[in-house]
């Protein structure tokens, strides 16, 4: 399974968000939008009609709203993965068979304090799942290593499993997510506040690429 760097990107006007996209240029293929209504969380991000390029990126939507049902129904095309907070979802499986008969991606995601019982009837018929290693909403969060159990967990109920962690991942915390499991990697102040994005991204790699393979993991 393909480890994979992605790069969260949290803007509250259509000229940060461009000014982010320049910055990141050509090193990442896919980008998480960080979507923050200031009500699921306490912070805004992307709340506004945005504009994105054409057939640049692959972009992921994390939905950090209330009403992600509302979200997607208004803005799916903008993006490839819809990714909800389990927590905001009202229906799982309406929203599952939505996202999916727009012909997108669905991922639910789980805060520090949602345990994986909670999506384990959902797991066959969704792509991914995100776990939140902090609490969500700001850049620069405390990794909460306390959620590696769950990234094993999920690994062992659905071993194929695109499994993502957001939140503190740095060269000194994406080692404990690689081991865990995870095998794609969000990223947001450590790599867009750097003047060389390509650069971090690359040390990024390079801490899991000295670590054992996937199929050597425990």
């Amino acid at each position: 399974m393909k480890e994979i760097m992605i790069p969260a990107v949290i803007a509250k006007t259509q000229e940060e968000l461009d000014d982010i996209l320049f910055k990141i240029k050509d090193s990442a293929q896919l980008l998480q939008l960080d979507i923050m209504d200031g009500k699921f969380v306490p912070n805004h991000s992307l709340d506004f009609d945005f504009r994105l390029p054409a057939g640049k990126y692959k972009f992921e939507a994390h939905l950090m709203v209330q009403e992600p049902e509302k979200w997607m129904e208004e803005n799916w095309e903008k993006v490839d993965v819809i990714i909800a907070h389990f927590e905001a979802v009202g229906s799982p499986t309406e929203i599952i068979e939505s996202v999916k008969s727009r012909g997108k991606k669905i991922a639910f995601a789980l805060n520090p304090e949602t345990e994986v019982d909670q999506i384990r009837d959902y797991l066959n018929d969704i792509d991914q799942v995100l776990i939140m290693t902090v609490h969500p909403g700001f850049y620069g969060s405390k990794f909460l290593p306390e959620t590696m159990g769950k990234i094993g967990m999920l690994r062992k109920l659905r071993p194929e499993l695109d499994i993502e962690v957001d939140g503190g991942i740095k060269p000194d915390t994406i080692a404990q997510a690689y081991n865990a499991g995870a095998n794609m990697f969000v990223s947001g102040s450590y790599l867009i506040r750097s003047d060389d994005i390509k650069g971090r991204i690359d040390i990024l790699k390079s801490k899991i690429n000295t670590l054992p393979n996937e199929e050597d993991r425990e």
